[in-house]
């Protein structure tokens, strides 16, 4: 079985969480023993693979898909995609419907983001295979949270925030509630809208600081997670957030964004808020910040959400395509 992964050219510019999402899918199925290639439109023939599976529905994406369909290859989807009546607007409707249509499968990472863009589209809902997103098993194993303290000049209990600094990730209404909250707020990650990044980091003032970008992989990760007080995401949209799985995993006290398929992962082991409720976030972060570290949500997170459980999921649908190729 060769599979052919793809995406747009500039996704790892400002890598996020559907960039590592791709590159773990790849790390898994080859320790899965399963032959994962990704295309180079410099040397590969499409026509090669088994089975291509192409990230993200961005403007454009649908032209690759169609010529891959061309080549008689059956072809899977990731869509990382959050529709909802109130937003349908802001998407080219048309046009990734019309990149969904040429999937034999599509991948999502929750039932209700199944259900939602089935419906909005207009697709059959048999097309969408669920395959949830998942956490390293080094994100629940026990580290020194001085680590990143020592490193970054840290001190006292801070709320922590991991994700691409952009409109969605909700970053500047975070800053005004940890303000509201009286809290510390630390914020890493790329800087993916610079207008938006400018605008958080004059927002900040004394109550938070920007530290930038910290490798995926790197122990001063996983020891920002364990020594912060809470971790908060915010945002407009998750499905459900990597690094909120990531910062459950390492016990973590979660304050996150009721829209998108994060109950489904989190049950009522979070705290939800609305992205534009200020005032809303500011009494959750408060309330987290007083709570003890969830042992429930831990475990919930260590033992369903694994790379190793997504891998399964994924050769089960490739090995179903190809039967029916």
């Amino acid at each position: 079985m060769r599979i052919t992964f793809a995406t747009y050219p500039w996704a790892f510019e400002t890598p996020g969480g559907g960039e590592i999402q791709l590159l773990k899918y790849e790390e898994y199925l080859l320790k899965a023993g399963i032959n994962v290639t990704r295309h180079d439109p410099w040397r590969d023939y499409v026509g090669k693979a088994d089975i291509f599976h192409f990230f993200s529905c961005v403007g454009g994406s649908v032209h690759f898909c169609n010529y891959v369909k061309t080549r008689s290859v059956p072809l899977v989807i990731s869509a990382s995609l959050w529709l909802t009546e109130e937003t349908r607007h802001l998407y080219p409707l048309g046009e990734i419907a019309a990149q969904m249509a040429l999937a034999d499968a599509v991948v999502t990472n929750g039932d209700i983001e199944s259900d939602r863009i089935s419906s909005i589209l207009g697709l059959p809902r048999e097309r969408f295979h669920t395959v949830r997103n998942a956490c390293d098993p080094w994100f629940g194993q026990p580290i020194d949270p001085a680590l990143f303290r020592k490193a970054f000049s840290v001190n006292g209990e801070f709320v922590l925030n991991v994700g691409n600094i952009e409109p969605r990730k909700n970053q500047l209404n975070l800053i005004r509630a940890a303000k509201q909250a009286g809290q510390t707020l630390v914020l890493m990650g790329h800087i993916r809208n610079r207008e938006y990044g400018d605008a958080c980091l004059a927002e900040m003032g004394e109550h938070a600081r920007y530290l930038g970008p910290v490798e995926h992989d790197s122990p001063l990760l996983r020891s920002a997670y364990a020594a912060c007080s809470s971790f908060c995401l915010p945002s407009t949209l998750e499905t459900p957030g990597l690094a909120a799985l990531e910062a459950a995993a390492a016990g973590a006290s979660l304050v996150i964004t009721e829209e998108g398929s994060t109950r489904e992962y989190f049950g009522d082991d979070a705290l939800y808020v609305r992205s534009d409720d200020v005032e809303g976030i500011a009494s959750a972060l408060i309330a987290a910040s007083s709570a003890p570290r969830s042992s429930a949500l831990m475990e919930r997170v260590n033992t369903r959400f694994t790379w190793h459980q997504a891998a399964d999921a994924l050769v089960d649908l490739y090995r179903r395509l190809l039967e029916k190729a």
